[in-house]
């Protein structure tokens, strides 16, 4: 040991990595001294070999404050950290565990009637941000790195009508009902059409170029413009900027709005995505085949998540988006011939 007393306390002074290191035990009792400095040394050791320094007082809120400050968090995970910090945010993150997790889940469905798959739409979050928390050396571990999710069960995906689409665009407002047009003409995700740019909207070959997708291999895909999608846009070109904008500002969330139009409009609940989902139903009702509308919307090929995504070529893909409004048009001739002979026998 390298021990020195200087009046009556015992001093520590060694080198680690050819540092000096030097420190006052803070006792005079040699026997304290000797264990002080030895605990000393291992710290040292271990942020000499990025060994995180674990604190059993470190709260989710902490950690969930360093996420939201360096870990650029998306909009769904301010909507989710809502419902988890009533529940979680003081808990010391060394006591998350199963059963923590289970109350979690008891005490969301107490608070409202709610879905499996929302509460693990929540959980997911949590254990995201624990993930970043593990890659930036907060935390040694995630504690919730091996807690099972619940298995969902399979719902039936609404798919919007003609005349549901038809009375839902009357009740949006003007920059929501263009977005609403492009999901219904595109399948694009919320995430991508809101983060589309003009830069990337050839409208000389009719083309958008998807350019923020969630993931990376969907980043290059192309997708032919409808007739209609065209008409709206080409009705007010733009150089650069984001296409989808209101008061001229980028969106990053239009929940608020697009409830507010389902009820204008007296329709049954439908999640924009949804719209994403009526999109792949018209395509197949067209006879497009399952690459070509997969590789429309993004979809990579198989079960696989990381699986290459399937390569189409693009006048492949301009026939499959004609024969998408050849349907339409066929669908909105016979609900108007239905409204009309309904008229006709009254």
């Amino acid at each position: 040991m390298s021990l020195f007393k200087r009046g009556n306390v015992w001093w520590s002074f060694f080198y680690a990595d050819g540092i000096r290191h030097q420190s006052s035990t803070g006792t005079g009792n040699r026997r304290k001294a000797e264990v002080i400095e030895q605990k000393l040394k291992e710290e040292i050791n271990a942020r000499s070999h990025q060994i995180v320094q674990y604190d059993p007082k470190l709260t989710v809120a902490a950690v969930a404050a360093r996420f939201l400050a360096d870990g650029q968090p998306k909009s769904h995970h301010l909507f989710q950290l809502k419902a988890l910090l009533p529940f979680f945010g003081d808990v010391p993150v060394v006591r998350l565990n199963r059963n923590l997790a289970r109350e979690f889940r008891q005490w969301r469905k107490q608070q409202k009637p709610i879905t499996d798959a929302t509460v693990n739409r929540g959980l997911s979050v949590l254990r995201h941000i624990l993930y970043w928390a593990v890659d930036e050396s907060i935390l040694q571990a995630n504690p919730l790195a091996r807690v099972p999710l619940v298995r969902e069960r399979k719902l039936k995906r609404p798919i919007m009508g003609i005349g549901e689409e038809d009375r839902l665009l009357s009740a949006l407002p003007d920059y929501l009902r263009r977005i609403a047009i492009c999901a219904l003409d595109t399948g694009m995700r919320r995430g991508e059409i809101l983060g589309q740019r003009w830069e990337d909207a050839d409208l000389a070959r009719r083309l958008l170029l998807v350019t923020k997708s969630k993931t990376v291999e969907g980043e290059a895909r192309e997708i032919p413009l409808t007739k209609r999608l065209f008409d709206l846009l080409a009705a007010q070109p733009q150089q650069q900027g984001a296409v989808f904008t209101h008061n001229g500002l980028p969106l990053s969330w239009i929940r608020k709005g697009w409830l507010g139009g389902l009820k204008r409009a007296g329709l049954r609940h439908f999640r924009f995505h949804d719209l994403r989902h009526t999109f792949n139903t018209r395509l197949m009702e067209a006879g497009v085949l399952q690459e070509i509308r997969m590789a429309l919307m993004g979809h990579s090929t198989g079960s696989r998540v990381h699986s290459t995504y399937t390569h189409v070529e693009l006048p492949v893909k301009r026939e499959a988006i004609a024969r998408l409004q050849q349907w339409v048009q066929q669908q909105r001739q016979q609900l108007q011939g239905g409204d009309y002979a309904s008229t006709e026998n009254d």
